[in-house]
């Protein structure tokens, strides 16, 4: 790989230095009671959102959850019941307006040991800012290029930025593995033989507010896959519009010229500085 000027890979290095940003001071705090293990805060609620979300709980109560003057409250309970009081808040927020792009899978939330406290329809993770889980694949060949995948104009998200090869949120029935494999093939046609070849390298906490929709936390989990020189992407689910093949310089110069969507734009600035060490 030829070497990046010192002040790309320096500009480079200062972009991961603020992937985990703090949320906004105007921000309400959500909070999870967790019995003998204390209260946790798990999300935030944009302050345009408050209004609405206190109005509908005087209205219409909702088990095992409750709107404080600084914060909103998930009361102790089984996943189940969480699950269902969170399904129903979110259902109101959507038809008021409030969520957009549902989408009809759930996401997981799960504490640091790993155990599953609730799901939700993805969509609403960002609106309650509750950290979700996806994985992102570095796709390089041995001449040392990458590829990369403009994502679809019709997506929700990030319409026509450049995106990593595959990359996609975790379901609740995913582990980062299985999602990976799964996305490779669904987003870029990569067959099993050559995705089993994924080496994980790492992960990458993200969290920064979305004007208008919320707050963002996600786990990234990132892999890295060697791809045959003759091998072209193909997509198979219609996120993504084309693939480009580029050299390590260039993607470097697209991430600073804000062409990638921030998660993409950080795995592969990632992968650029750990190929340059």
């Amino acid at each position: 790989m030829n070497k990046l000027s010192t002040s790309t890979l320096a500009a480079l290095e200062e972009m991961l230095q603020n992937t985990a940003r703090a949320a906004p001071a105007d921000f309400m705090p959500i909070q999870l009671s967790q019995g003998s293990q204390g209260d946790q805060v798990i999300g935030y609620l944009n302050p345009e959102f408050i209004p609405y979300v206190r109005e509908s709980l005087q209205a219409n109560a909702i088990p095992l959850i409750s709107i404080g003057n600084d914060r909103l409250n998930i009361h102790r309970g089984r996943p189940k019941e969480i699950s269902a009081s969170l399904y129903q808040l979110a259902d109101k927020m959507r038809v008021a307006g409030y969520i957009q792009g549902w989408r009809n899978e759930d996401f997981a939330w799960l504490d640091h040991n790993g155990h599953q406290h609730f799901r939700l329809e993805r969509s609403a993770f960002r609106t309650f800012g509750f950290r979700s889980m996806a994985t992102h694949i570095n796709g390089y060949t041995k001449s040392a290029s990458l590829w990369l995948g403009r994502r679809s104009e019709t997506k929700a998200t990030d319409p026509g930025k450049l995106d990593n090869i595959a990359a996609g949120g975790i379901s609740a029935d995913e582990t980062p593995w299985v999602c990976a494999i799964r996305e490779l093939w669904e987003e870029a046609g990569v067959p099993a033989q050559i995705a089993d070849q994924l080496e994980p390298v790492g992960r990458i906490h993200m969290r920064r507010p979305i004007p208008a929709r919320g707050f963002h936390d996600e786990q990234l989990y990132i892999y890295d896959l060697e791809l045959p020189d003759h091998f072209v992407p193909t997509n198979h689910d219609g996120e993504v519009s084309v693939f480009i093949e580029v050299s390590p310089a260039e993607a470097a110069a697209r991430i600073l010229a804000d062409e990638f969507t921030s998660d993409a734009a950080f795995v592969t600035a990632d992968y650029i500085l750990r190929c340059n060490k």
